[in-house]
Formats: C-alpha cells, sequence, structure tokens
C-alpha cells in the first residue's frame, strides 16, 4: 500500500479533478450520487474510506452529513483539507484520518451510520488475503442496518483500452496475468492494481453478516473506448439526456455491469 501512495502523492489535483473533467467521467460521479441518495440515512456519521482528495467527503458535508475522511496517502489529505475550506463545510467534516482501509484499529466495530469506499481504493489492495481483510474492516465498523457502499475497477471494462497500448499487450507475462488474474502491476506504468470480474466482486461481500443488494455498472455501455464519442454525444443535450436516462435505466443489468471500468457494490450490514 505505501507504493500505491507515493503514486497519488503525484497525481493528487489529477485524481480531485478525474470525476468532473468532462462529460465521460461525470457518469460515474452522478451514478455514484444516484444511489448514495437512494440507501443513504436521512442523517448520520458517514465513514469515507480511502477518500483521497475528498471529491465525496465535501459532496456529502454539502448534504448535512458528518464525515470523517481517511486515506493512505498524506498529500491527498492535505489539499482535502484546502477544499473542504474553501467549501466551508469544516463543521460536518469531524476528523482527517490518514490510514490503510485494511487495518481501521481506530475506529470501534458499529461505529457509522454508513460506510463508502469509492474510486477503487479495493482495487489497489494486492493480495487476496489482503483484500478480504479490508472488506472484514469496512463492514466491522459500519453500524447494524448501515448501507456499504464500495466501488472498483472492472476487468472487461478496463480490456477495450488495451489495443491501445501495445507495449502492454506485447509483455505476454503481463498481459496473461491480467487477462488471467486481473492483477495489474504496471498501472501508471510500475503500481499494482487489481480488476475484478463481477461475481469475484460479490463473492468478497458474501458472508453471514452481510447481504448484497445491488451491483451497479457506474459508466455501463460508455467504456472507456468510447469516450471521445461519448464526449462528443453530451453536447446534443436532447441525445444526452437520452443516454443517461438508457444508463440508469440499464446499470443494474449484469451485462451493463460486467462491462463498466468502475463497478459499484451497495450492501447493508446485517
Amino acid at each position: 500500500m505505501k507504493h500505491i501512495s507515493k503514486c497519488y502523492s503525484g497525481i493528487v489535483k489529477k485524481e480531485w479533478n478525474r470525476l468532473v473533467q468532462d462529460p465521460f467521467h461525470t457518469i460515474e460521479l452522478n451514478t455514484t450520487l444516484r444511489y448514495l441518495k437512494k440507501y443513504f440515512p436521512k442523517k448520520g456519521l458517514i465513514l469515507d474510506a480511502g477518500g483521497g482528495p475528498g471529491r465525496y467527503t465535501i459532496e456529502l458535508a454539502k448534504q448535512g452529513y458528518d464525515i470523517i475522511l481517511l486515506d493512505i496517502t498524506p498529500e491527498n489529505l492535505k489539499f482535502a483539507e484546502k477544499q473542504i475550506r474553501k467549501a466551508k463545510v469544516q463543521k460536518h467534516v469531524k476528523d482527517i484520518i490518514c490510514g490503510s482501509i485494511t487495518d481501521m484499529p481506530m475506529f470501534p466495530d458499529n461505529m457509522f451510520d454508513a460506510v463508502i469506499c469509492l474510486g477503487g481504493p479495493l482495487s489497489h489492495v494486492e493480495g487476496e488475503k489482503n483484500r478480504t481483510k479490508a472488506v472484514s474492516e469496512l463492514i466491522r465498523v459500519a453500524k447494524k442496518g448501515a448501507p456499504v457502499f464500495v466501488s472498483i475497477m472492472g476487468k472487461y471494462g478496463v480490456l477495450p483500452i488495451f489495443p491501445e497500448l501495445p507495449k502492454e499487450v506485447r509483455n505476454t507475462k503481463h498481459f496473461r496475468r491480467f487477462v488471467e488474474t486481473g492483477d495489474d502491476y504496471l498501472w501508471h506504468g510500475k503500481y499494482y492494481s487489481h480488476y475484478f470480474e463481477p461475481e469475484e466482486f460479490r463473492n468478497k461481500f458474501l458472508r453471514p453478516n452481510f447481504k448484497v443488494l445491488e451491483l451497479v455498472g457506474l459508466e455501463s455501455s460508455s467504456s472507456y473506448s468510447a469516450k471521445g464519442t461519448v464526449n462528443k454525444l453530451a453536447k446534443d443535450k436532447k441525445a444526452w439526456k437520452n443516454w443517461l436516462d438508457a444508463h440508469y435505466k440499464l446499470c443494474t443489468n449484469p451485462n451493463a455491469v460486467a462491462e463498466s471500468a468502475h463497478i459499484l457494490m451497495v450492501g447493508r450490514k446485517k
């Protein structure tokens, strides 16, 4: 996890702007917010685990929720502090903590009214045992009956990008490993990322004290390979509305989930 922290320390502003840089990326943001609104309690204390520079922390603080932001990258948290003050939501951000989603001893069991882990932090946890531990921690700190939201990077949604990366496809060991296991050790050139298959992701949360409610394809048919075309479509207001209406209608379809670059799991602690 130290290695991925080093990576994110160099792309703080890029990550802050990622979800609002163009219409394509706003689909992930707005679809996530749509499902948070659907399942969130009316008020309460929220954990934003792996929250990076604070995009969701600030969005939820503006809605009146109390938030604790946790992230492994100090540079992200320093940037988040500035953005929180700029947005004037300091009173709702109860703490900003540097830490890993795999080990959260600073939080007691059943502490939070909802837990979010969005944008792919779980995909950067190397090793099956460590990912299982992270999932256990995210569930442990949620109150009974509380919703938990986790989004990851999906294997089949990312695979169409590879023809644009001939050097990676030419690297037989690397490409075969990605196809067979979802493991990528060349993310941003030299860092680790794990790309989930939908059932693999769902199975991570199959345990007696937790119920998976939905899997959501955060981009569905708006794949990275069609990003430019999608952004052009957004210039036509009527076409864009129709496209988004179709996306929201289909984004929980198993095929739409599988082809998404980011997949959201919505669940509830029993």
